[in-house]
């Protein structure tokens, strides 16, 4: 019985706290926690390449500017029917309603063109965010489990999510607990993190070095094998007709990652870049 009450997860609401007029949520401060801890964990990173602080600063405040917005703009545009009629609601991104997929596209473009201008290599950089972009992901699930969205599908497990009657799709008004996707996922990015962490720390050690882009790569193939299935317990994914979209990209990732891998280490090619070497 202790240990049902103890596993047994109940958000405690969305608001860290208020005062007077201004309200601070819980999505919002973890997204702010994640980057402000991203991006000192890729400056750290980034003395190991012989990267400046400065420049992942400079290009933390591109990736932000490129992925937040692409991360709601993705995200609206497969739920345009809740929006149409209140177009207000677009930008409350304070609500919730973000898609990593999103994000990672509008950063990916945003690094892209930060590299050309800065005649570094996008895939040396890349490598760098890589694990600050998966322990931000992992914190940020928290902020859907404090505004009881992005759950699975009812179960009665030990470990099980209450949500509000408010928040349950109608067809599931009756159950009480769910899956709480939001903990499968952050574990999963955790675990993810150690092994790109441990993948660049003991890079060039006995005489193995990894070529560039391998990193980001990993993580591509490897958040991405976790989502797939993880998508499949959740009610609210992103639909494009029967199909999950968060599914398909992911499949679509891993399949890019594998091609990106035998071309490194099969083939013995470098990935194209935006600079030569």
């Amino acid at each position: 019985m202790i240990q049902g009450i103890i596993v047994q997860l109940r958000s405690p609401g969305p608001i860290l706290f208020q005062l007077g007029p201004i309200t601070i949520r819980w999505y919002g401060f973890l997204i702010a926690l994640a980057v402000l801890i991203g991006v000192v964990l890729a400056q750290q990173l980034g003395k190991r390449r012989q990267i400046s602080p400065e420049l992942v600063a400079d290009m933390a405040m591109w990736l932000v500017i490129g992925a937040i917005p692409m991360a709601r703009i993705y995200y609206v545009l497969f739920q345009w029917e809740n929006y149409a009629g209140r177009p207000q609601d677009i930008i409350a991104i304070w609500q919730g309603g973000i898609a990593i997929h999103g994000a990672i596209i509008g950063g990916i473009i945003a690094g892209i063109i930060f590299a050309k201008i800065n005649r570094q290599s996008f895939w040396q950089l890349a490598d760098i965010v890589a694990p600050s972009l998966i322990l931000g992901q992992a914190i940020g699930r928290w902020g859907n489990f404090f505004n009881s969205e992005a759950f699975g599908t009812p179960t009665d497990l030990p470990w099980k999510l209450y949500i509000p009657p408010s928040h349950r799709p109608i067809q599931y008004l009756e159950f009480d607990y769910f899956h709480p996707t939001f903990l499968y996922e952050s574990l999963w990015n955790l675990l993810v993190f150690l092994l790109l962490l441990y993948l660049f720390l003991g890079d060039g050690k006995n005489n193995k070095k990894l070529k560039k882009g391998t990193i980001f790569v990993v993580y591509l193939i490897a958040y991405s094998l976790g989502r797939v299935w993880i998508e499949g317990l959740r009610t609210d994914s992103l639909m494009l007709g029967g199909i999950r979209v968060a599914q398909l990209v992911s499949i679509t990732a891993i399949l890019v990652g594998i091609i990106a891998l035998f071309w490194l280490y099969v083939l013995g090619k470098e990935l194209p870049d935006v600079i030569d070497d």
